[in-house]
């Protein structure tokens, strides 16, 4: 193998020593192509030994760092459950090291007389112990290293358990490749970091995997974060510019339809409502195109905002498409939108994927000579064949479910169209700003009047049976039930066959004298139209449902939802969830019945239990779960990286926004700073949603 004479970052990572071809090759199969995306792999965590402590001289609750030898190991055996013991002595005594999960991976990592530094917060139970302590196996007892550093410590995640590299390996590998990296290039001037008070990015990456103090961390992963943050904030500012100097039609009149459609309303706009459409018409009133975002708790009244909004373009003659992610939920949201357009002799059609085809042709022969003003769909509205005779408003709901280029297919099916983008996932502000940054922003916070709090409540098992009751006082009353289940991607299959189970067993005997309906994700089309059409008309009154019902149903008539094995819910998909009941004017029941109670799902079911609020919901949420979870952004695309901490950077986050439409309002095509569009380019050219720069 032909070694290069001088390694860089973009040098293939086999070309390292340590990796080698066969290595090399696992790692580029799994994104870590060339040295560049090696360094790039940050540590999890640091083992500050600055501060290391003989095991004579700890104390009870006091976090140590002790290095020392192990003696022994092994598994030990309780009534409910096995642990594994791992002791270490050094000259001054003996401390246990104690693991309760992952004991099959933890016990193959040690022999007697490995040298080891351990960190954790010691507790005292017939003698010292640290529960699951970091650790760092080392080189031997005279190693340097063994004091006086701040250790990085690596996930050594599938990946490189596949490549037999563990921590201490992956350290090596990465400092081997820092000391043959004669420089790393920084895309920003060194006027700019010198005015912004940042470090070299070379510095920053260097620091980070081999740091000399916290204080040099700190401001290393300030720069690192700042480069991640600017950005996606870069993105947001070209997008946003781009937009502005678009030139699109005027909507001023709000037209026969809008003016009809207001008139029969027989509810009061709120407050809220009344606000965002205000902001729309001035959107809409301008000579450059509407790109607005309305976030708003379930049930606080988005989709009567789309219909006005729609009802506005289709007055001006132009026409209006509305994306949804699901086949439900675009069904509900057509549903609602039919009742009014049939009124006002508007044409509104249904495109989802398993319509016929002549059926397909037909709207796409509409679509295209302008007979259908307003079209409801799904994915299937992005394909080629569906082409427009003047498109002016897109609305796009639960916007985040969708990739960017999904979105990109179908704006520009018009010219310069309006976009109109809508959620019902309450996403934290900070988040917001983060991700949607571009756009114009609208909350409604205020949910319509007389609505009746929901009673949310946290149910063991073993008080399930108060809970049947409840439902069958209600069913009796002509109210409307549902018991929802998990499915869990990894397990779908088993945990639909516990749904059917669970069915079948509430359908013979708990609630034999009431009518029940089965709703999952594999049944078809037709058999779920018939589901819906019976709960509906008050033919089912309890339906067992999968995680489907989460967006789609809205039955005023609901008044109770029993969630299962709540735990494996997310907070904001359980705060959905319950939105599904309480829409009526009866008083309304959620119950978090938890099957497998744990100090951090007790925790998270309260938050639940305590609060109505989804903005007070979300933030917790993003806390818990990181925003990379929260959104899921497998499809979302734009925050992945495991650096951000979006609940405490928003210093950091600021700085960089500012700085970065600063950039684009004065360069706004980047001619000034090559470096930077080099790396926009080259790293987040998929983000860009409406422009290609380069």
């Amino acid at each position: 193998m032909d070694i290069p004479n001088q390694i860089t970052i973009k040098t293939e990572v086999q070309y390292l020593r340590g990796v080698g071809p066969k290595r090399g090759q696992i790692l580029k199969s799994y994104g870590i192509s060339n040295i560049g995306d090696l360094i790039r792999n940050f540590p999890r965590k640091y083992l500050d030994r600055t501060n290391v402590k003989n095991i004579n001289q700890i104390k009870i609750n006091e976090q140590v760092v002790i290095i020392g030898t192990v003696k022994s190991f092994g598994l030990k055996y309780l009534k409910k459950g096995k642990y594994f013991q791992l002791n270490i002595s050094d000259e001054t005594g003996f401390i246990q090291c104690i693991w309760f999960h992952g004991i099959s991976w933890i016990s193959e990592k040690f022999k007697e007389g490995d040298n080891i530094a351990v960190f954790g917060k010691v507790e005292f139970y017939k003698g010292y112990r640290i529960i699951h302590p970091e650790f760092d196996l080392l080189e031997n007892s005279k190693d340097p290293s063994n004091t006086g550093q701040i250790i990085p410590l690596y996930a050594s995640n599938n990946l490189f358990k596949k490549v037999s590299l563990d921590s201490r390996a992956i350290r090596k590998l990465i400092h081997n490749a820092l000391n043959q990296v004669y420089l790393i290039k920084d895309h920003f001037s060194e006027h700019f970091l010198k005015k912004e008070a940042l470090l070299s990015l070379d510095k920053s990456i260097r620091i980070v995997h081999q740091p000399n103090s916290n204080d040099d961390l700190k401001s290393a992963y300030y720069r690192l974060k700042f480069d991640e943050y600017f950005f996606l904030q870069l993105v947001l500012a070209i997008n946003k510019y781009q937009l502005s100097n678009f030139k699109g039609k005027k909507f001023i009149e709000l037209g026969d339809y809008a003016i009809k459609m207001y008139k029969s309303l027989d509810f009061k706009l709120t407050n809220a409502q009344i606000r965002v459409m205000r902001e729309i018409r001035k959107d809409l009133a301008m000579d450059k195109p509407m790109n607005r975002l309305v976030q708003g708790d379930v049930g606080c009244g988005k989709t009567i905002i789309a219909m006005l909004t729609s009802a506005i373009i289709v007055g001006n003659d132009s026409q209006v498409a509305i994306m949804a992610p699901t086949e439900i939920l675009a069904e509900q949201h057509f549903e609602s939108f039919f009742e009014f357009c049939s009124k006002l002799n508007i044409k509104c059609k249904l495109l989802i994927g398993n319509l016929k085809q002549n059926q397909k042709n037909q709207i796409y022969e509409d679509l295209e000579n302008g007979r259908i003003q307003i079209i409801v769909g799904t994915h299937a509205l992005i394909q080629e064949k569906v082409k427009f005779k003047n498109l002016e408003l897109v609305v796009v709901d639960e916007q985040h479910r969708f990739g960017v280029e999904q979105r990109k297919n179908l704006i520009t099916k018009g010219k310069h169209v309006n976009i109109l983008s809508m959620t019902a996932t309450p996403i934290p502000r900070t988040l917001t700003f983060a991700i949607h940054g571009d756009m114009d922003l609208s909350w409604i916070d205020e949910l319509p009047q007389n609505r009746i709090p929901i009673k949310t409540s946290v149910i063991e098992s073993k008080k399930i049976d108060s809970v049947y009751t409840l439902m069958k006082n209600e069913m009796d009353k002509g109210r409307f039930c549902f018991i929802v289940f998990p499915i869990i991607e990894e397990s779908d299959k088993i945990d639909a066959e516990a749904a059917e189970s669970a069915y079948e067993n509430f359908k013979k005997n708990i609630f034999k004298e009431y009518t029940l309906g089965f709703l999952h994700g594999k049944l078809k089309k037709e058999s779920k139209t018939q589901i819906m059409e019976q709960v509906n008309n008050g033919e089912i009154q309890c339906l067992i449902s999968t995680t489907v019902v989460e967006v789609g149903i809205n039955n005023p008539n609901a008044t109770v939802m029993v969630i299962e094995n709540a735990e494996r819910f997310g907070l904001t998909q359980l705060h959905q969830l319950r939105g599904r009941i309480g829409r009526g004017k009866f008083q309304s029941y959620c119950f978090l019945i938890q099957r497998k109670k744990t100090e951090q799902s007790f925790k998270r079911l309260s938050i639940i239990e305590k609060h109505i609020d989804g903005f007070k919901i979300s933030d917790e949420d993003l806390k818990l779960r990181g925003p990379g979870e929260f959104l899921g952004t497998k499809q979302h695309g734009h925050i992945s990286s495991k650096l951000l901490d979006i609940v405490n950077d928003g210093k950091i986050m600021r700085h960089a926004r500012t700085r970065a439409f600063e950039i684009i309002e004065n360069d706004p095509k980047l001619i000034k700073s090559q470096n930077l569009k080099k790396k926009l380019l080259q790293d987040y050219r998929h983000m860009l949603e409406f422009i290609n720069i380069g």
